[in-house]
């Protein structure tokens, strides 16, 4: 009895032992897939603040005045005028927006054909990006 006893107790062992070393190896595995992405991460952030200070050297004013300077004759650039700068509600309507004419009232000789209705853009649909840099 005693080593029938003893035989499943080192099978438990055994296969206790099979469990812990599998589950340590996947917990292995999870930290290092942890410290990859981790890693990608900072370089993602690192790369951003890289774009952030490209851009903030590309767009310094005297940098642009120079340019514009440079290439005047070939840019033939005009000072924009302050009334020419509207609102994105006065902009004209978008071509997919235009009202399209009903092609079977025009073809009966009703004469005009009745634009179709197209819905107002709501105020959020209508704000637009600035791409600013924060």
């Amino acid at each position: 009895m005693l080593r029938t006893l003893d035989l499943i107790l080192v099978g438990v062992m055994t296969a206790a032992a099979a469990v812990t070393y599998t589950i340590k190896h996947h917990a292995e595995l999870k930290l290092e897939e942890v410290h990859r992405l981790e890693a990608e991460i900072k370089l993602e952030k690192d790369t951003i603040d890289l774009l952030k200070a490209d851009w903030a050297l590309l767009s310094q004013p005297n940098r642009l005045e120079r340019l514009v300077n440079n290439y005047n004759d070939e840019l033939q650039l005009q000072p924009t005028a302050s009334t020419s700068l509207v609102h994105a509600k006065e902009l004209p309507m978008l071509k997919s927006q235009v009202p399209v004419p009903d092609v079977t009232e025009a073809k009966a000789g009703s004469g005009k054909a009745k634009p179709k209705a197209v819905a107002p853009q709501t105020e959020e649909e209508d704000m637009m990006a600035t791409g600013s840099v924060e």
